[in-house]
């Protein structure tokens, strides 16, 4: 990783609008961030990615959006309210409060001495209803998970599914982080991408390798470069109650213990939820096996990624700073050229025209062509300044494709279209610029 490359990224983020800190005008609230234009274009991607590889294009596995909030005993049943805790400490001298395996054994502010650890409740708490009595008093969710559970029985009855199936979902969650920070990385409102796959109990462990495969071949598949990325398995002492295996797909994080640090956690929990729910609510949940003629409680294999590590992720590994800009130009030199590498299917912004010029006789069919790309793709349009300048501002939000209408378009129907990493450029005819796009852009 390049160096300083964090605050390179955030500030590149806020200048060009992918992420603001929430509420700034009043000072900001620490562990929340607002996602800009560019931003919010970037997440819907990566949400439609892992949404159209894990969804759309399998046949065993179904969608879901449960609500956020739910009955309190989900939570008590689920072991939440048990074991939804991590000790905290608190500096003596500034009184400044930290994760305790966050920090070492001085205060990182002040240097003073830590009071005994004790335990911090991560749930966040809210009240439904117009009284605020104990009754009333319900969690915000801190994983999406237990929708998936306890909806198990009618995805399974309505859709008829028969073992192995899964389903995902994509959703908010909420954790009072004791210390956020490492800008997106830890906060208190994120977003999960989730899946829980349903098996018999003798699949397990064969399920469980082969969603750690396909996970990691998403992530390759979508530009992570390989020396950036690696699998990190659990020992046995370190697996969770409900876990007979648990991998880390690992990122090169610049701020992780030995630069890395958790991307996506996926975990054998065998049946460990299910029967926790079925035992709390009195609820005969498991599952008809047609062939032994016999009711089985699933195993689960839960592959469970963030929206906003896959975007801080996906930001780190495509940063580069060439010094001098790539273009032969005398202008172009004087500065350094950053260029964000994003795969097509991730990047905000799928092309942008850039007229060559902002006379009438140029901006007029270059407008009508960015209206009519805009129905396929998100496409932007840029006539503000030398064509150079904009070539580079492109460059630096990802965008994959620059097309420049010139005044050889008028008459021979064609555009130029500008590749963002290899700056090769290809005459294209206006007439087939849909389906060469369209080639350029599949995934």
């Amino acid at each position: 990783m390049q160096e300083n490359i964090m605050e390179k990224i955030v500030s590149l983020a806020k200048r060009r609008g992918f992420v603001f800190q929430g509420s700034e005008l009043y000072g900001g609230l620490q562990g929340t961030w607002d996602y800009g234009p560019l931003g919010v274009l970037m997440k819907n991607n990566i949400k439609a990615a892992w949404w159209k590889k894990n969804i759309q294009e399998r046949g065993d596995m179904v969608g879901l959006d449960a609500a956020i909030l739910m009955n309190r005993k989900v939570w008590e049943a689920s072991g939440h309210t048990k074991f939804m805790f991590d000790d905290l400490v608190e500096c003596k001298a500034c009184h400044h409060r930290f994760r305790k395996d966050k920090v070492g054994p001085k205060c990182p502010d002040c240097g003073g001495d830590f009071s005994d650890a004790k335990p911090f409740n991560l749930m966040l708490e809210t009240v439904v209803g117009p009284v605020a009595s104990d009754d009333a008093k319900i969690f915000l969710r801190p994983e999406t998970a237990q929708g998936i559970f306890v909806d198990y029985q009618l995805i399974q009855e309505t859709t008829r599914r028969k073992l192995p199936f899964g389903v995902g979902q994509i959703g908010k969650s909420f954790r009072n982080e004791i210390t956020p920070g490492n800008f997106v990385f830890r906060v208190r409102e994120f977003e999960q991408m989730e899946i829980e796959y349903f098996c018999r109990p003798e699949e397990g462990m064969t399920k469980y390798e082969e969603w750690r495969q396909a996970r990691l071949a998403w992530w390759l598949g979508l530009g992570i470069k390989k020396d950036n990325i690696r699998f990190y398995e659990y020992k046995k002492e370190e697996l969770a109650h409900y876990s007979a295996g648990t991998t880390d797909v690992e990122f090169a994080f610049p701020f992780g213990k030995n630069g890395w640090d958790e991307l996506e956690g996926i975990a054998y929990r065998t049946d460990f939820d299910l029967k926790a729910h079925i035992n709390a609510s009195g609820q005969d949940i498991g599952y008809f096996d047609e062939e032994t003629k016999t009711k089985i409680v699933p195993h689960v294999v839960e592959p469970s990624a963030g929206v906003d590590r896959a975007f801080l992720a996906f930001m780190l590994n495509g940063y580069e700073e060439i010094a001098g800009g790539r273009s032969t130009t005398t202008e172009s030199n004087k500065e350094v050229e950053t260029v964000l590498h994003l795969h097509p299917a991730i990047a905000p912004y799928k092309a942008a025209v850039l007229p060559l010029s902002k006379k009438p006789e140029l901006s007029v069919p270059a407008k009508a062509l960015v209206a009519e790309l805009r129905k396929r793709w998100m496409v932007d349009y840029d006539e503000t300044s030398a064509i150079g300048r904009r070539y580079r501002r492109q460059d630096e939000i990802g965008t994959p494709y620059c097309i420049t209408f010139d005044f050889d378009s008028l008459e021979d129907k064609k555009v130029t279209v500008r590749d963002r990493d290899t700056m090769a450029q290809d005459r294209v005819a206006i007439a087939e610029l849909e389906a060469y796009l369209e080639e350029k852009l599949k995934y």
